[in-house]
């Protein structure tokens, strides 16, 4: 096993988003994987949907990680809390002593990565680790194609009503 995945910590955003990284990442030896659910605060303002309907879902993702992956690999699940995405993976990343972040590509229009901020790039621009971004290796788990302009629709997570 190569050291890079001695420790993965793999974020995970929704179930589709897990099958799609899981999937990529069973391509290749790894020692442990802890997935991260970051559930973004919005730093003052409301939230937009109670912390027990997002750590439900978070175990929805997780549920799917464990299905995926539990059988050839340790397996860890955590939800972490913050205002700023990339930087609570950081920090979760620096707590476990993680060799590597690994990441696939995720959907999305380009409208909505520059009025929200795009996270990936901010793992791969902003990090003291190295950050492994594998290939998309399908179509999402539930079949669903994106649009002409590339955006492949809200997640279905609570709160994107």
């Amino acid at each position: 096993m190569s050291d890079l995945f001695d420790r993965v910590v793999l974020p995970v955003a929704d179930p589709d988003d897990a099958a799609a990284t899981c999937e990529a990442l069973s391509d290749y030896e790894v020692g442990a994987v802890l997935a991260v659910h970051v559930i973004e605060k919005a730093g003052g303002a409301p939230d937009k949907a109670s912390v027990d309907q997002r750590e439900e879902y978070a175990d929805e993702i997780f549920a799917v990680v464990e299905d995926r992956l539990a059988d050839s690999v340790t397996v860890e699940t955590r939800v972490a809390f913050g205002t700023d995405v990339p930087e609570t993976i950081f920090d979760v990343a620096d707590e476990y002593d993680a060799t590597a972040i690994v990441i696939t590509p995720r959907g999305g229009s380009r409208w909505i990565r520059l009025l929200t901020g795009d996270v990936a790039l901010s793992l791969v621009t902003e990090n003291d680790r190295p950050v492994v971004v594998l290939p998309d290796v399908g179509p999402p788990a539930d079949g669903r194609e994106g649009t002409a302009d590339g955006d492949e629709g809200e997640d279905g997570g609570p709160g994107d009503e």
